[in-house]
């Protein structure tokens, strides 16, 4: 009898978990319905796919830590929010909504506020959730899906294609990195490029390879082309 008791609480605790997985979709989807920079509903799909796929890979980490965590990570978003306060604010209501047990509810929060990328800013003793969740955010900013979002939210933000006479910002901290004047080239040398060696899990350098390549194939394009050398 203890037995199947404690087989039923794991069965309860499962069918909760999907509950809840169900309602950060669904919560996720009206957030980000008819984005237009990037980080759109589709992104935060193929973030929760990826990092799935990366746990699987690693045999490591929470299942519903990581997929809740990829799920919510860009609600706290200042870019999509009107201050760092009411983005933070619109994560802890709807996680407080859920009724989770406290730990948990702190385990995803702090998983988010590791994800974005803020300048290039290190995080240290990143739980194996964080670096999961960190991985396939920062695996979708890359290859040709990382292009097309690239030149989406510049486009969004106002920013040029390109311009020769703005230069590279080679430091900067989180501030001038979301404020600073800059293009969808230039956010290449920024960032983009800079992703596969910040990459924790050897899952996500495996894929992180090719599209790497593939971007500084598309840059080598560009520049050709930018000065009618094709």
């Amino acid at each position: 009898m203890l037995q199947l008791g404690v087989r039923n609480n794991k069965q309860v605790l499962m069918m909760n978990e999907k509950q809840y997985i169900k309602r950060a979709e669904q919560f996720v989807k009206t957030f980000h319905n008819q984005d237009t920079t990037g980080h759109d509903w589709h992104h935060i799909s193929r973030v929760r796919n990826s990092a799935l796929y990366i746990k699987e890979q690693e045999q490591s980490g929470n299942k519903f830590i990581i997929e809740m965590s990829a799920l919510l990570h860009d609600i706290p978003d200042e870019k999509l929010n009107q201050s760092k306060e009411e983005g933070d604010q619109r994560l802890n209501n709807f996680l407080e909504s859920l009724h989770l047990e406290q730990k948990v509810k702190q385990e995803i929060i702090s998983c988010i506020s590791t994800v974005s990328f803020k300048g290039g800013k290190a995080y240290s003793k990143l739980s194996i959730e964080a670096q999961i969740v960190q991985d396939a955010d920062r695996l979708d900013a890359m290859g040709a899906l990382g292009i097309a979002r690239a030149f989406a939210y510049s486009g969004a933000s106002g920013q040029e294609i390109y311009n020769p006479d703005l230069p590279v910002r080679t430091a900067m901290n989180e501030a001038e990195y979301r404020t600073g004047k800059s293009s969808a080239i230039n956010h290449f040398y920024e960032k983009l490029l800079k992703l596969k060696d910040l990459l924790h899990t050897n899952s996500a350098k495996r894929l992180a390879n090719d599209r790497h390549l593939f971007m500084e194939a598309f840059l080598d394009e560009f520049f050709k082309e930018w000065n009618g050398q094709k």
